[in-house]
């Protein structure tokens, strides 16, 4: 928008005892007036003329741009315009015709600006005599929408970890019962081995433990796949219906009652292949060059005996493993309770697992006591990032943005490459205006659960990048994709993009006042306003001071609205 302030005299007329006086630039445009953030700054250019036969020939005069506000003012660079006959640098202006004036203003965003003023101060002087000239007022305000742009603690999306916790688990423990060639008898030193007594013991325990339950017990019996087909089939038989007789009087033994599942394999090729693969019999290359050449286990078992080198080795380390049975037992570790977690996580958190911990802030709903639950994982499992990113979270919806900073930062230092963390401490850090911070976080968060496109596009519209941030929006509704909308004034994409927010809050409110602003629609003005002041009292004071409502401000209706 640009306003052109005439002066009420064509030339405002500077103080002197004597000589012909310096004028001041007339028809001055100021454009964007009102002023504007753009990024974290205010710019603006100012141009004018000077009139025909008025500029003093050994006249100086010197242009400084003031922004006032309050008791303050941030002075801008000082132009200076010259006389034809003066020999000081300056830009010259001609006598007779007269010239042109201009020159840019910049400075820094502050808050405290919103309600300010636009000035232009002059130094005219004449050889060593200085004229008073007053200041001139230029322009009112600065239009600081682009400041509504923020991630929002309602309205951004972060990821928290997950637990693992599961309440039930499965675990299995086997064991092999080894048997002489061509035999299917029982060996006491078999049965009475380590690895046999820990199963039976595990079923025991499994069947007799609050916390356990049998899912499933199996039996297998093996042959090696040297010889005929029918005896192998045979001792396969033989060997897992021995094994079976003997866990069941273990069971009984024990008083424990549960089904056994029971299985034959007559030609053991898998376990022979995997027992060769994890050799060091020479040549076991050229044995396993025959398992993937032939399927036919006669044929195998031929090509495999030609080799006789070998098959000495083969028949003396690995055959006597594939005479066996297997034992094998799956049981559901039941884990506790919801009500035993909460209760030992407020209680003794010493007795759970960090996956437990986790698990149990997720059971209650006021953050507060989240926060202590994930101060005791933090405490008890200091090298689990996950704690520190959850904890990061709830003092981010809380608003607490540098407390969750400093959590993110934790996490990052256990897990800098974590996309999701990445991305919450880069939303953190939009939330707290450090944009380079932001821009740096946000750039390791590719493959993050987040929504990194609409993160991207509110550090883009912070940035005063308008075109970079409607790119990245795409079509995802939002406060800040509505405010890049209203800034690029495409109003009508932005009335329906904040009525399409799920979760519309204060802000979304305010902003529909501004495009009622915009496109002179009052009753839009009003029904943002009201809806707006109602969510957050704070917005009153701010609808007030905004230059986007300043042909409003002394509207009965508005000032009801904002009082």
């Amino acid at each position: 928008m640009k306003k052109s302030i005439l002066f009420l005299s064509a030339i405002v007329l500077m103080l002197a005892s004597c000589g012909k006086p310096t004028p001041t630039p007339q028809d001055i445009t100021v454009n964007p007036s009102p002023l504007k953030v753009v990024g974290n700054t205010v710019s603006c250019k100012i141009t004018g003329s000077f009139g025909k036969k008025e500029f003093e020939k050994k006249g100086i005069l010197k242009v400084t741009p003031v922004l006032k506000f309050g008791d303050q003012e941030v002075l801008g660079q000082t132009v200076t315009y010259v006389g034809e006959k003066v020999k000081e640098n300056g830009h010259k202006v001609n006598y007779k015709n007269g010239g042109t004036y201009s020159q840019q203003f910049s400075c820094e965003y502050r808050p405290e600006m919103a309600r300010c003023e636009l000035y232009l101060r002059f130094v005219a002087t004449k050889g060593k005599k200085v004229y008073d000239v007053p200041d001139l007022k230029i322009a009112d305000g600065i239009i600081t929408t682009q400041k509504l742009a923020a991630a929002e603690p309602s309205q951004t999306q972060t990821i928290a970890s997950v637990d693992k916790f599961q309440r039930v688990i499965q675990e299995m423990q086997e064991a092999d019962i080894l048997f002489l060639i061509q035999q299917a008898n029982l060996r006491s030193s078999e049965t009475n081995s380590e690895s046999v007594k820990a199963f039976t013991e595990a079923v025991k325990d499994a069947y007799t433990n609050d916390h356990k339950q049998i899912k499933k017990i199996e039996v297998s019996g093996y042959a090696s796949p040297d010889g005929k087909q029918d005896l192998n089939e045979r001792l396969a038989k033989q060997r897992q219906q021995a094994t079976e007789q003997f866990l069941k009087r273990s069971m009984k033994k024990g008083k424990v009652q549960a089904d056994i599942e029971s299985e034959i394999t007559a030609e053991d090729w898998e376990g022979f292949k995997k027992l060769m693969e994890n050799s060091n019999i020479q040549d076991k290359n050229l044995v396993l060059r025959v398992l993937s050449m032939y399927t036919d286990p006669e044929e195998r078992e031929a090509q495999i005996k030609n080799l006789s080198a070998v098959f000495k080795s083969i028949a003396d380390e690995i055959l006597p493993q594939l005479r066996r049975s297997r034992l094998i037992l799956t049981t559901d570790l039941i884990g506790k309770s919801d009500d035993e977690i909460l209760a030992l996580a407020r209680e003794d958190a010493s007795q759970l697992t960090v996956e437990e911990l986790l698990y149990a802030a997720s059971l209650v709903e006021d953050l507060n006591e989240q926060a202590k639950i994930y101060n005791k994982a933090i405490a008890q499992f200091p090298d689990d990032a996950r704690a520190y990113n959850n904890l990061g979270l709830i003092n981010f919806k809380q608003g607490n943005i540098a407390e969750a900073r400093r959590c993110y930062t934790k996490a990052l230092a256990i897990e800098p490459q974590n996309p999701d963390f990445n991305y919450n401490a880069g939303v953190a850090a939009l939330a707290d205006n450090d944009l380079d911070k932001a821009k740096e976080l946000l750039g390791k968060a590719a493959g993050t659960n987040g929504d990194l496109n609409s993160a991207m596009g509110t550090y883009y519209t912070m940035k005063g990048e308008y075109a970079a941030a409607k790119k990245a929006y795409g079509s995802t509704p939002s406060n800040n994709a509505a405010l890049q909308q209203i800034l690029n004034e495409d109003y009508a994409s932005a009335r329906k993009t904040l009525a399409a927010i799920n979760n519309p809050n204060a802000t979304t409110a305010y902003l529909q006042a501004i495009v009622g602003a915009r496109t002179n629609d009052r009753d839009a003005v009003y029904a943002g306003l009201r809806t707006a002041v109602a969510k957050d009292s704070a917005l009153k004071a701010k609808a007030k001071s905004d230059i986007e409502f300043a042909k409003y401000q002394e509207d009965e209706t508005f000032l009801s609205i904002v009082k």
